[in-house]
């Protein structure tokens, strides 16, 4: 079986990335072919591999406008040439689905979302730092975008969802169905500690729509140690709005994460994400997640067992789980074996075993 791999675009390092880097180890032959491609965003491991980039690799400050070739992305994924593979492997939140695949190849998406900006445009352009001329053009570049990915959707002949409510989004809107894989969370890294202090944790990127706010306003309420890593666009703003018992640490070491997580009293998970990365991680080092109930994080956290949730999104509900949480107690053993279904191993085995089914029963 020949195989090839197909992601977005390789310019950060994130949990699709981590994904692809998973794909590689189960597949160490398989080329990867992207958009574009910047080495010195990426971990070394993928200087590596057989990374084919595209014509879009030419283009100049490809680091900082690589969002204003956004009507680039199709022509460049369409223009690769795929003969002669057997199975094609996508990795795809946007435009990796819509690779043209040449007759008697078996096209498997793994599908992190249905393309986010031309299906929740009002939203997509909310977490964005567009400028006015930019926010003006937008609406016909997506018109064009959303007609391409309805277009598209038949090129693939099994999709994968990240959950279900991933799977469920890729139902609803491609009218398609899709198979449910969990994305991989290196559990190695994290290990339950002895020690446990006293500060609530939270990891993420700092936009506006990750709802850090909601998390800075309680704590400044509640008088609370609260620890922040991450950065972003929305972190100067975060800062002036936090009392003396808030810290910011920016960026840390994947050493310094995995001890920051696994002392902490709990972790803070506001977002509605389409999986959620980061309290698998928490919950890998024993630690129980208080998270906003919706998305991925119904289906990774589980009430009263490894965390609690607060369903609406006001200062006051987070302040009531918080409250609630106070009174409840875990144990971070089951905490630990509960997140050991995410591992990468797992995921690893689900997608070789799936590929070789799917192209088993292709011919």
């Amino acid at each position: 079986m020949k195989i090839a791999i197909i992601h977005d675009y390789l310019n950060q390092y994130g949990g699709a990335e981590r994904v692809v880097e998973a794909m590689h180890e189960v597949f160490p032959d398989a080329p990867i072919y992207t958009s574009i491609f910047l080495p010195e965003k990426l971990p070394p491991v993928f200087s590596r591999m057989d990374i084919r980039p595209s014509f879009m690799q030419r283009l100049p400050s490809l680091d900082r406008h690589f969002k204003k070739y956004l009507l680039l992305y199709p022509i460049a994924i369409e223009s690769f040439d795929l003969n002669g593979y057997d199975v094609i492997l996508s990795s795809s939140s946007a435009f990796a689905k819509g690779a043209s695949m040449p007759q008697g190849t078996c096209h498997i998406c793994y599908c992190y979302t249905p393309m986010r900006f031309v299906w929740e445009t009002e939203s997509y352009l909310a977490q964005e730092e567009f400028n006015r001329f930019y926010k003006m053009i937008l609406p016909l570049a997506l018109w064009r975008l959303r007609n391409w990915d309805l277009k598209t959707i038949d090129r693939v002949h099994h999709y994968i969802g990240i959950s279900r409510h991933i799977c469920r989004k890729i139902g609803r809107l491609y009218s398609r169905q899709a198979d449910l894989i969990y994305p991989p969370v290196d559990l190695s890294r994290f290990s339950i500690s002895e020690k446990q202090d006293d500060y609530f944790l939270v990891v993420s990127r700092l936009n506006t729509y990750k709802r850090i706010d909601l998390v800075i306003n309680a704590f400044n309420r509640l008088s609370l140690p609260l620890v922040v890593i991450g950065t972003g666009p929305y972190e100067e703003k975060l800062k002036k709005m936090a009392k003396k018992n808030i810290v910011f640490l920016g960026r840390v070491s994947d050493e310094e994460l995995a001890q920051y997580l696994g002392n902490c009293r709990a972790f803070i998970f506001p977002g509605e994400e389409d999986f959620g990365i980061a309290p698998v991680e928490a919950m890998a080092s024993g630690r129980p997640v208080i998270a906003y109930g919706r998305g991925g994080a119904l289906e990774t956290v589980v009430d009263g067992l490894t965390g609690t949730f607060f369903r609406g999104k006001t200062t006051e509900d987070l302040i009531d789980a918080i409250h609630r949480f106070e009174k409840m107690s875990f144990d971070p053993q089951n905490i630990r074996r509960h997140a050991e279904q995410f591992d990468k191993e797992v995921f690893k085995e689900k997608i070789k075993s799936y590929v070789n089914e799917k192209f088993q029963t292709f011919h």
